[in-house]
């Protein structure tokens, strides 16, 4: 267990982090009494939050630590400059953390290890020491990026600098009141900070786990409002090199809907994403776990029809990629034909899909 005995402690990322809600509560306080309320302070502050929040989640999580996907110099910029503003560290630092955990997670060696406890994960291993260098190990490919680089040795200036100053003067230009403007600067930092956190303390204890039990990361749909669909923290660690984390239609993913916007102007390549039939795979494993006490015959069934279903979804992916590659060589029998195959190998995995949720249900209500 972590002691924080007063040697361990990095007193310059304790003093911010305690120090940035006592001045956004005091700052609002003051503004309030000093004029009167303006809809638009909250604006601003919404509106920096989603600029500062979502340069996190596309840049700093998924493009630069995962890289789920690939950009150019100037996107990359973009979300360095923007990312900095969230006061979370050069992506250098955070993106190597952040990698350790992924490969550590829950053990030991994991730098916000929910095992000691909710705080710790939070923000309570930001305070010590030791988790403040950098892991080289899991940062190699960083080190050779001369922008990542650039951002890392001068972090600092970038961070207060696009982070403070500019959204204070705004602000000021824009309510003339100071107290206003220090609001519109450290509520957007604290909000920042404590949304993000949540991911590594409340996402790795309270939600479900459709995906995987390998590890304690849970969905979460309702953290994924305010993070920018990072909520869905299970899919994540199992698929952590998927550009969503919210595969659904209907799920709230406003980062997924960003990178998606960027590939359509050219701006975001390689988008990498799961393979239907790993998602089904997992799915159906937890939903199979779920089931106490069932026999080996059962079990086996079950494994029989798992196979069936996902041989149907593979067929009609392959099915699709051949009619994709070869539209200009079929005639329009041709086409029929392979329209008609894939119609019948979805009617093949509706049918083995009711199979086996009819017994898992079955199953279900043997032990109710």
């Amino acid at each position: 267990m972590n002691k924080y005995n007063l040697k361990d402690i990095n007193i310059t990322n304790t003093a911010f982090l305690i120090l940035t809600p006592i001045i956004a509560i005091a700052s609002l306080v003051a503004w309030l009494l000093t004029a009167s309320f303006d809809v638009n302070v909250v604006l601003f502050i919404v509106a920096t939050y989603i600029v500062s929040g979502i340069s996190i989640t596309a840049g700093y999580h998924r493009l630069f630590a995962h890289k789920t996907y690939e950009s150019n110099a100037f996107i990359k910029f973009l979300f360095l400059i923007l990312g900095a503003t969230a006061f979370q560290n050069s992506v250098l630092k955070w993106a190597s953390d952040h990698r350790l955990h992924h490969s550590k997670v829950d053990s030991e060696d994991d730098p916000y290890n929910i095992n000691e406890g909710f705080f710790f994960a939070h923000m309570g291993w930001i305070f010590l020491n030791k988790n403040s260098d950098i892991k080289t190990r899991y940062a190699k490919d960083m080190l050779k990026d001369k922008l990542i680089m650039w951002q890392h040795n001068h972090y600092t200036s970038i961070a207060v600098f696009f982070g403070i100053v500019i959204p204070a003067v705004a602000a000021f230009y824009l309510f003339g009141n100071i107290y206003a403007a220090i609001a519109c600067v450290f509520v957007r930092i604290t909000l920042v900070h404590h949304c993000t956190f949540f991911i590594n303390s409340l996402c790795h204890v309270f939600g479900s786990t459709p995906y995987t039990d390998t590890n304690s990361a849970k969905d979460n749909w309702f953290m994924a409002y305010f993070t920018f669909g990072e909520g869905y923290h299970n899919f994540h660690h199992f698929f952590q090199t998927d550009f969503r984390n919210g595969i659904h239609w209907y799920d709230f993913d406003p980062t997924k809907w960003l990178i998606k916007t960027l590939s359509h102007a050219k701006l975001a390549t390689n988008l990498k994403v799961t393979p239907k039939r790993s998602i089904l795979k997992a799915r159906l494993t937890m939903r199979m776990l779920a089931v106490e006490d069932i026999s080996s015959k059962k079990l086996s069934d079950l494994e029989e029809l798992q196979k069936q279903i996902l041989e149907s979804l593979k067929n009609i992916e392959n099915f699709k990629n051949e009619l994709k590659l070869k539209k200009r060589e079929f005639d329009s029998f041709s086409k029929k034909l392979m329209k008609r195959k894939i119609s019948q190998a979805k009617k093949e995995l509706q049918f083995h899909l009711v199979l086996w949720k009819l017994s898992i249900k079955k199953l279900e209500q043997s032990y109710i």
